[in-house]
C-alpha cells in the first residue's frame, strides 16, 4: 500500500483588504503519496500558487493568512511548527521552484553564492566538499564546466540554465517534497521537454514527493499520477490521471479539456468558457461556477458548496449532479 507522504486537510488561506476578505483557498483537501506527483490544474487566480505558498508557510504577510486546516508533512502537522522549525524544514524537508525562475536569482550574486547558501545553513558544508557539492549539483542538472559556470552571474546563463540552475538549488539538500510551481512557463518547447525529464530522472533517483502547478494537460500527463482541478480557490475534482483524461467529471474540468486544440480534429473555433472567475472577495453562494456552467440545474442555485462525491475508485467531485 502507498504511503501518504502529504496531507492538506481544509486548508483555508485568506487575505484581508480593504474591498473585502480574498478567499485565495477556501477549504482545499488532498494527499500525495510517497514518490508521486500530484498536479493541480486550474485558471489563474483559482489558489494554485497560494495552496503553494501556504505548505510552505510563506503566505504574504500581514494581509495573508492561513485561518484554518492541516498540512500534514510525514504526519507532522506544519501549521503547528514555530517559524524558527519551519526556516529548518525549507529548503531541506520541502523546496519550491518558483513561477518565474528567470528571476527568481538575484542578479548581484554568482551562482556559486546562491547555490552555496542552502548547503551552508541546512549541511553546514564549507571549503572543498562546499565546492565539491556545487560542481555536483551542475553536473547532475546537466549543465557543462560546473567549476566555472559556479563564477558566472545569472545574466551569463541561457534560459534554459538558469532553469536548470534553480532546479539545483532546490535540489540541493535533497528534499522530500518538491514543489514546482509552472516551472517551464517561459522555456521553449525543446527545452522544456528536457527540463521535464530531467525532473522525472531526479524524481526516480531520489524517491521524490512532487506537486506540479501548470496550466499545460500534456505537462499534466507527462508528469503526474494524481491530478487535483481548482476554481475559485476550491478544489473541484480530483482523480488519478489517466481517469481524469478518460472520464472528467466536473462541467468545468470538461470546459477545460475541450478548450484545447487537438490535432486530428479540424475546428473553425476552439471552446471557450462563456464570463470571468468570480472575485475571491464576493464569491457567490452555493457552486462558484454555476453562472458560467452550461449544465447548471435549479439544485445549483442552492446556498451550500456541492459536496464531495467519490464517482469512481479515487475519484472525487464538487458537483450538485452528483451530490
Amino acid at each position: 500500500m502507498d504511503k501518504v507522504h502529504l496531507e492538506v486537510e481544509n486548508l483555508k488561506t485568506y487575505f484581508f483588504t480593504r474591498r473585502g476578505v480574498v478567499k485565495a483557498v477556501d477549504g482545499v483537501s488532498f494527499s500525495v503519496n510517497q514518490a508521486q506527483t500530484f498536479g493541480l490544474v486550474g485558471e489563474s487566480g483559482c489558489g494554485k500558487s497560494v495552496s503553494c505558498l501556504s505548505i510552505l508557510r510563506l503566505v504574504p504577510e500581514p494581509a495573508g493568512r492561513i485561518v484554518g486546516g492541516r498540512i500534514l508533512l510525514g504526519g507532522e502537522n506544519l501549521l503547528e511548527k514555530t517559524e524558527e522549525k519551519m526556516r529548518k524544514i525549507r529548503g531541506s524537508r520541502i523546496s519550491m521552484i518558483l513561477q518565474d525562475p528567470m528571476t527568481s536569482l538575484n542578479p548581484v550574486f554568482t551562482i556559486g553564492d546562491q547555490l552555496f547558501e542552502a548547503l551552508q545553513l541546512h549541511r553546514h558544508l564549507k571549503g572543498q566538499s562546499l565546492l565539491d557539492r556545487g560542481k555536483e549539483l551542475l553536473k547532475k542538472v546537466g549543465i557543462a564546466s560546473p567549476e566555472f559556470r559556479l563564477r558566472n552571474y545569472p545574466h551569463e546563463l541561457s534560459g534554459g540554465m538558469k532553469q536548470r540552475v534553480v532546479g539545483a538549488i532546490a535540489l540541493s539538500c535533497e528534499p522530500h517534497l518538491l514543489i514546482c510551481d509552472e516551472p517551464t512557463t517561459s522555456l521553449d518547447v525543446t527545452i522544456q521537454a528536457q527540463y521535464l525529464s530531467l525532473l522525472k530522472e531526479l524524481q526516480q533517483q531520489a524517491g521524490l514527493t512532487m506537486i506540479f502547478v501548470t496550466h499545460d494537460f500534456g505537462i499534466v500527463a507527462r508528469m503526474c499520477d494524481r491530478v487535483g482541478v481548482m476554481y475559485a480557490g476550491r478544489m473541484v475534482e480530483v482523480a488519478d490521471c489517466r481517469e481524469l483524461f478518460n472520464n472528467p467529471t466536473h462541467p468545468y474540468t470538461k470546459a477545460l479539456m475541450s478548450s484545447v486544440p487537438k490535432l486530428e480534429m479540424r475546428e473553425e473555433r476552439l471552446l471557450s468558457i462563456e464570463g470571468e472567475p468570480p472575485a475571491l472577495y464576493n464569491l457567490p453562494t452555493g457552486c462558484s461556477f454555476a453562472p458560467r456552467c452550461t449544465s447548471r440545474s435549479t439544485e445549483c442555485k442552492m446556498e451550500e458548496f456541492p459536496p464531495n462525491v467519490e464517482v469512481e475508485d479515487g475519484h472525487w467531485v464538487n458537483c450538485w449532479r452528483y451530490g
